[in-house]
């Protein structure tokens, strides 16, 4: 886009120094700079506005023990949702295979029992640090990996506050009272404080599924409809994703840069189902099995070539648990509206709830036709 702009302005040079126009070299060189500067700008436009978006609320942690982690919203409201009850004493390295397709200084995945945070990609692989609750079955955290805080699991950070994948984790260091990104450099230690910043961003409404080989993969919004993938390998079965043990049937129990995770039993009992990118299937050995398994859908790109792991809609920066029951925001709508839930079809009938399906059962959902993931929202429709 630069390099068209830049042969614009030398083809206007031309015109300006043709001997039917005096223009003197001043004017000529200020006219060079200033369309040169405008040019930058256009460029570098999509930058600024991506740093424009206002905050919805903030995660602040301090890093000492029985000291209360608190969200405050963009209004200012500020509310006690635990406390610290441990610090990490190292990071994870190697971590999960998908956290290489997150962002250092980001929260690489937002889950009912924990929340992963990318520190650094070193040999093409993610060093993680986490956040889990007291009572939580988290194996991708890592021992000795996590900042742990007294919070149940699928409430708080972990349910109502959980911050999407994308969002910014700093650290405020106690000594200096710099406030940095997360990184290999500046990890949280005693006496910091660590903030994770939730944005507002416009995104679409739901994504619509056809669970067929081919099978169309829809994002609505505001515009209509956009085929954003296809479907390679279709849903058929329930399996035992231990995590769904802290959510309800049809609600979102994790998702990260690889996977969306949905919940087919009850609070207390373990089943669900995954949601995954090609790319995770093709190259993370831990997701091998999914190509002969029926717990698994595969999805891949509309292009057939690009990567899907790592990217919105799907796979970064709008699906979250969701507030459990009981659990209030800062009004009706996103209380209501701030959760990602879905609806089936079965044999192409009328849409539905996801029909309960706990522990293992390889053909519970070999009727589903088409599936539906509603987007997060909050605020009030049309407004």
């Amino acid at each position: 886009m630069l390099q068209s702009e830049i042969t614009k302005i030398f083809n206007f040079n031309k015109y300006l120094t043709n001997p039917h126009y005096i223009v003197s070299k001043t004017s000529n060189t200020l006219i060079f700079v200033t369309i040169i500067l405008l040019s930058i700008c256009i460029v570098l436009s999509p930058a600024r506005a991506e740093s424009a978006f206002p905050v919805l609320y903030e995660i602040t942690i301090p890093i000492e023990l029985s000291e209360n982690v608190t969200v405050r919203t963009g209004s200012g409201n500020t509310s006690v949702i635990g406390k610290v009850v441990a610090l990490p004493q190292t990071t994870r390295w190697p971590s999960y295979s998908a956290s290489a397709w997150g962002s250092p200084g980001e929260v690489c995945a937002s889950a009912v029992n924990a929340l992963h945070m990318l520190v650094s990609l070193e040999k093409g692989k993610g060093r993680t640090i986490s956040i889990i609750p007291r009572e939580t079955i988290a194996p991708a955290a890592g021992p000795g990996a996590s900042l742990v805080i007294s919070s149940m699991a699928g409430t708080g950070i972990f349910g109502a506050w959980a911050p999407p994948v994308g969002s910014q984790v700093s650290i405020l260091k106690k000594e200096t009272g710099k406030q940095l990104p997360l990184s290999i450099d500046n990890l949280p230690e005693k006496g910091d404080i660590l903030t994770i910043t939730v944005q507002k961003k416009h995104h679409g409404y739901m994504a619509e599924i056809e669970n067929r080989p081919g099978g169309r993969v829809i994002e609505w919004d505001k515009n209509g409809y956009h085929i954003i993938g296809r479907v390679i390998r279709p849903l058929a079965g329930s399996g035992r994703f231990e995590g769904t043990l802290f959510q309800k049937t049809g609600a979102l129990r994790a998702n990260h840069c690889g996977v969306i995770d949905f919940s087919s039993s009850e609070r207390g009992a373990i089943g669900g189902f995954q949601i995954i990118p090609w790319d995770h299937a093709l190259y993370s050995k831990e997701m091998q099995g999914a190509w002969d398994m029926t717990q698994w859908m595969i999805i891949g790109p509309s292009d057939g070539k690009a990567m899907m792991g790592g990217t919105p809609p799907l796979f970064k920066e709008i699906l979250v648990p969701g507030p459990s029951d009981g659990e209030r925001l800062w009004d009706l709508w996103s209380t209501y509206g701030r959760k990602s839930l879905i609806l089936v079809r079965k044999n192409g009938g009328q849409w539905q709830k996801l029909p309960e399906a706990a522990g293992r059962k390889d053909y519970a959902f070999k009727d589903i036709t088409h599936l539906k993931i509603y987007f997060p929202f909050t605020d009030e429709p049309a407004q």
